[in-house]
């Protein structure tokens, strides 16, 4: 092709996905005691021992993707000759979108005959992914540059995430939150519901009491929004953080309510950025379906 697609490293899919299907990525950076690290999923850290410093106490932080940054990973495409399709991590969550227009901006005006399209995803982790995905497909069935830019406008909202987490310290570190309600929630069990709204923005729905009811209810709001309900035919992600085991009971209802599914539901990492933020505990859920409206 003659364009290059390309995502960040929150998409929170697989090293070798990324690597197989042809979409170059730029990686966030977190700290972790003192110390920056790429959000390489997992490559520099392995998932497994970022989780163990979090259970330990240790509290990361992050940083997008700057302008310099961006710059670093368009230009060496540009001067190969492709052109270039950045999906973006949501502009609800970072400032990584508005980065990567100015990078834009600068660079067209170095490379005047190349194009460069930025996609704000309005998506993260592997809903972000699920969309980098298709994206993919488009590309590899030959479509143009600006007809993948097109759809992904178009259907970009169509990405449903549905989360919740068992342990409550990180969601209201993040204020997602508040602290009574982070005391309250564990002295009651509750894991409260979440998804994505349509300006790319995290957003709590419900306070459910028990983790098996929570996965029920995950499982109730694809069935509720999935194109053609029950009868879904597309691709379903999931992705955790430090609990596959919790992963693989919300997968195993998925894959025994929507028998059409377009292959087992794929389980992903949440990255150490999106879970610096989440910690340990969570789960999330992603397919398409209805538009995002609110």
């Amino acid at each position: 092709m003659d364009y290059i697609l390309t995502c960040c490293s929150t998409a929170d899919m697989p090293h070798d996905y990324f690597e197989k299907r042809k979409i170059p990525y730029v990686c966030f950076h977190y700290i972790l005691d003192g110390q920056e690290y790429p959000d390489d999923l997992g490559q520099t850290m392995p998932f497994e021992e970022f989780y163990r410093n979090i259970a330990a106490g240790a509290m990361p932080t992050t940083s997008q993707v700057n302008v310099g940054q961006y710059i670093h990973f368009f230009e060496p495409f540009l001067k190969d000759g492709k052109d270039i399709l950045h999906l973006s991590f949501s502009s609800g969550l970072s400032g990584s979108y508005q980065s990567a227009v100015i990078a834009k901006e600068q660079l067209s005006s170095m490379y005047p005959e190349r194009k460069i399209m930025i996609v704000d995803s309005l998506a993260a982790s592997s809903g972000y992914g699920l969309l980098t995905d298709l994206a993919a497909d488009l590309r590899d069935q030959g479509k143009a540059l600006e007809e993948v830019y097109q759809w992904l406008q178009e259907n970009k909202l169509t990405v449903h995430h549905w989360f919740f987490s068992t342990d409550l310290t990180h969601l209201k570190r993040g204020g997602r939150i508040s602290a009574a309600s982070a005391v309250v929630g564990g002295l009651l069990n509750i894991c409260p519901l979440l998804n994505m709204n349509h300006e790319g923005k995290l957003t709590p729905r419900k306070k459910i009491r028990g983790k098996k009811q929570v996965m029920k209810e995950m499982v109730h709001m694809m069935e509720t929004h999935a194109k053609d309900g029950v009868n879904y035919s597309g691709k379903c992600f999931i992705s955790h953080s430090a609990c596959v085991e919790d992963a693989r009971q919300v997968a195993d209802l998925i894959e025994d309510r929507f028998p059409l599914l377009r292959g087992r539901v794929m389980i992903n990492n949440i990255g150490a950025v999106i879970g610096s933020h989440t910690g340990p505990g969570t789960v999330a859920l992603f397919f398409i379906g209805d538009k995002r409206e609110d």
